[in-house]
């Protein structure tokens, strides 16, 4: 009877043995999915150099208003269904699908470029430049809207390869948070109000006032220049500038021409009509400032 014990007891010991050795394979079907102890960002210090997300290019500077600037150096995630996305404002969207699979997709969905302008409001975050989908590169659309705290809140696929995001934040609440013109320096202000007078004016085209305003938003890093990679024309440019200077100079000479044929029409006592053309002031200094290649100007400025 106690021989019979003691080998029943050493049986339980032997199977116990066997499944704790066991026990990782019988329970591997339920084992969770461990994040990683940073990020999933581009720069997680955790993976090895050569694992880590490899950007095409490098952001664009942070600009835009000053209260949305605090927002860069942050990262917030958002879970879809087997994706985890990660948006960093002012550096990059990331995208990473949590499954067992061996070649789990992780990869750029956007590196952050520029605003996009509408209605002198900034209506969204453009982030391009992406991993290559096909034979063109993922871009990300983010749109800011007012919210409690800051968060994604949504994330879809419109159309392939391009990602809709919207990002919440009590950042934009204020009605006027978004508004281009405040955010601008006294300088770009001015050229801006200048742009507007002569528009009014109707001193250049619908078409020429916002190429004048898209510099403006480029020179103000709103916008991304298409000049950067292009040498300057300066030939074009002297070529306006001759013309501009050729102009005002003949307005002067036809001035002057008015004067003298009135005081010989005087000397002489023949009636004339003093409400005749009068000398015309030169093109207002504002064009000559504003002018850059073809703008869509109004030739006649007589």
């Amino acid at each position: 009877m106690c021989y019979t014990s003691t080998r029943v007891l050493s049986v339980r010991w032997i199977c116990m043995f066997y499944l704790t050795l066991l026990s990782p394979y019988v329970f591997a079907g339920k084992m969770k999915i461990v994040e990683e102890p940073n990020t999933f960002g581009l720069n997680n210090p955790f993976l090895a150099q050569g694992s880590r997300l490899q950007p095409r290019v490098t952001p664009g500077p942070v600009a835009g208003p000053a209260h949305l600037q605090s927002l860069a150096g942050k990262c917030f995630s958002y879970i879809e269904s087997t994706y985890k996305y990660e948006f960093c404002p002012f550096h990059n969207i990331t995208q990473h699908e949590q499954s067992f699979r061996w070649n789990a997709y992780s990869g750029i969905l956007g590196i952050w470029q520029e605003w996009e302008i509408v209605n002198n409001t900034f209506s969204a975050m453009w982030m391009r430049e992406g991993d290559a989908c096909g034979n063109k590169n993922r871009q990300t659309k983010v749109l800011l809207t007012c919210g409690g705290s800051n968060k994604l809140a949504q994330v879809s696929e419109p159309t392939t390869c391009l990602y809709s995001l919207t990002f919440e934040t009590p950042l934009v609440c204020h009605p006027h948070s978004l508004l281009v013109y405040p955010t601008l320096n006294e300088n770009l202000q001015k050229e801006w109000d200048d742009v507007e007078q002569a528009y009014y004016d109707a001193l250049i085209t619908e078409q020429g006032y916002n190429n004048l305003l898209r510099e403006i938003f480029e020179d103000a890093r709103y916008l991304k220049s298409h000049k950067i990679n292009e040498k300057p024309n300066t030939t074009a440019a002297s070529t306006t500038q001759v013309s501009l200077q050729k102009c005002n100079e003949e307005i002067l000479k036809q001035g002057e021409e008015i004067q003298r044929l009135r005081a010989l029409l005087n000397q002489n006592n023949i009636p004339h009509d003093s409400k005749l053309a009068t000398s015309k002031s030169p093109v207002s200094a504002i064009l000559q400032s504003q002018l850059r290649g073809d703008n869509g100007l109004i030739a006649d400025v007589l």
